[in-house]
């Protein structure tokens, strides 16, 4: 049986009545984006467990946070998730579909660690089906609402298979924004890239790219992974 939760360095996450568990693409997106950027106003959409959320409060000490979540099950968790954090007071979830989430807010940071699973078979489990599957929160979907609430000056970050990233640069431009961030994430050194994150926003500037190699063998993790989780994972 899995664990119930994910102890970090200054919160804990139960995720065990979320359909997508604690894992490695969220940890990333919540260390990596919005890095050196003034962060005052934040939006985590598909939050899941609440696990960016709270990354993102603990890296942006006075930035206020909404998360929004679909499922209800799942959000009830993330409200809970925050309320036993040291966040409680700037971390607000919502049981929402962000296609008609609703705010008066302009975000200078929106995250998402979205489905991205097409044309493969549904889970049985509709949560689970809905939480791995783009049906309900597409590359297009997530841009095209994204762009009401971004501030002048926001960024949009989010995660993908590396497979999406001509695509998103396509979605990004037809929607009058722009690739600034690019991290190409490597499992390990030998292996193919497998995802990539994103940040777009409405300024122009050179695209900075970098790249991640995660593991130098089974559980053996590098330098610059380490580096990038170190305030979070108790092992760092």
């Amino acid at each position: 049986m899995a664990n119930p939760f994910f102890r970090f360095k200054q919160f804990t996450v139960y995720h065990n009545r979320c359909a997508m568990k604690v894992g490695t693409d969220g940890v990333l997106l919540g260390a990596w984006a919005g890095t050196k950027l003034p962060v005052r106003t934040i939006l985590d959409v598909g939050t899941g467990s609440a696990l960016i959320a709270l990354m993102l409060a603990q890296r942006f000490p006075d930035a206020r946070i909404h998360a929004v979540e679909l499922d209800a099950e799942a959000c009830t968790q993330a409200q809970e998730n925050v309320s036993s954090s040291p966040f409680a007071n700037r971390v607000e979830v919502y049981n929402a579909d962000f296609q008609h989430f609703i705010s008066n807010e302009k975000y200078d940071l929106i995250v998402s660690n979205p489905p991205f699973f097409e044309h493969s078979l549904k889970n049985a489990s509709v949560a689970k089906s809905t939480a791995r599957h783009t049906d309900t929160l597409s590359p297009e979907v997530l841009i095209q609402n994204a762009i009401r609430y971004l501030s002048t000056h926001g960024r949009i970050a989010a995660i993908y298979p590396a497979t999406m990233l001509f695509r998103l640069k396509a979605l990004a431009y037809s929607f009058g924004l722009n690739v600034v961030r690019i991290c190409n994430v490597y499992p390990r050194a030998d292996v193919s890239v497998k995802r990539v994150l994103v940040e777009l926003a409405w300024e122009k500037c050179v695209c900075t790219e970098t790249s991640l190699v995660i593991e130098e063998s089974r559980h053996v993790y590098t330098s610059d992974f380490k580096h990038l989780t170190q305030d979070f994972y108790l092992d760092r």
